[in-house]
């Protein structure tokens, strides 16, 4: 592996981490790896695990995410004929499984962090703490909404994951791309690689690469429009100090037109079924 790029995590401890490419898998590594991760959450900001909206920008981050709630369940219910069973891995505060609940899912889902379960239980929707728990189910689809690149130990974390998903089973998962227009463009003020909270930072080839020996079939690659945007924003910030919502706008405008071509967006939804 050779060194990418060095960056520091912006949004808690400053600390100093580099990336590091695997040529083989084209895509990038952070070291070091934290033995703790669970320190680097703690911050009241990190908005995936509660409700605020104290900012502007979490207001954003919140009015997109129940928009994005409505359209995953939609493409969940595209997928599969009979709606059956749905594992959501990284289930944050729970909104995704309450919506496909109440569209006739039998669902689960699972969440390490205590403060977003708690918020998840007060909608009505039990997670449980670790995939471990889980190991005598299986499901029609299992989701993993941004979640795929805060998972240690990489290869166990598939086959464990792939033990619980049915024959004919769909994976999906959503990852930022560092490939896009504004990972290249904001380089080591990229929010998205996000670390050391995130270990993994993937290409579209990764994903097929590290799938494939599973015996995963990668179906369909879909952009996630709005993440453009809302990247851009807190890179603007970390790189300026303060909010530049013009340019953070022009840049996610510019990103997604150039993944119109490229089709490299900020991130991608992809679509594997097992089988």
């Amino acid at each position: 592996m050779k060194a990418y790029l060095t960056l520091i995590d912006h949004f808690y401890s400053q600390e100093e981490f580099s990336l590091l490419y695997d040529n083989d898998l084209d895509m990038l590594l952070t070291h070091p790896q934290p033995k703790e991760p669970e320190q680097y959450y703690q911050s009241e900001s990190y908005i995936s695990h509660s409700d605020q909206s104290a900012s502007f920008i979490d207001k954003i981050y919140l009015l997109v995410k129940r928009y994005s709630v409505s359209k995953k369940v939609r493409l969940i219910n595209s997928l599969v004929k009979n709606k059956g069973t749905l594992l959501d891995i990284g289930a944050g505060t729970g909104e995704f499984l309450l919506t496909a609940k109440k569209q006739t899912w039998k669902i689960d889902g699972v969440e390490p962090n205590k403060i977003a379960r708690t918020n998840s239980e007060q909608k009505g929707i039990l997670l449980h703490e670790s995939l471990s728990e889980l190991s005598n189910h299986s499901y029609d689809v299992i989701t993993l909404w941004h979640v795929l690149e805060h998972l240690p130990n990489l290869n166990e974390q598939i086959r464990d994951i792939t033990k619980l998903l049915k024959e004919d089973g769909v994976l999906i998962i959503a990852v930022p791309n560092f490939k896009s227009y504004d990972a290249k463009k904001y380089k080591s003020y990229w929010a998205a690689y996000d670390v050391p909270r995130h270990f993994w930072h993937f290409s579209k080839q990764s994903i097929n690469q590290l799938f494939h020996p599973y015996g995963y079939t990668l179906e369909k690659t879909k952009p996630m429009w709005f993440d453009s945007f809302y990247v851009s924003i807190l890179s603007e910030k970390y790189k300026h100090g303060k909010n530049k919502y013009v340019s953070a706008f022009l840049t996610g405008l510019t990103s997604n037109i150039k993944g119109m071509f490229t089709k490299e967006y900020s991130s991608h939804i992809y679509i594997l079924r097992k089988g």
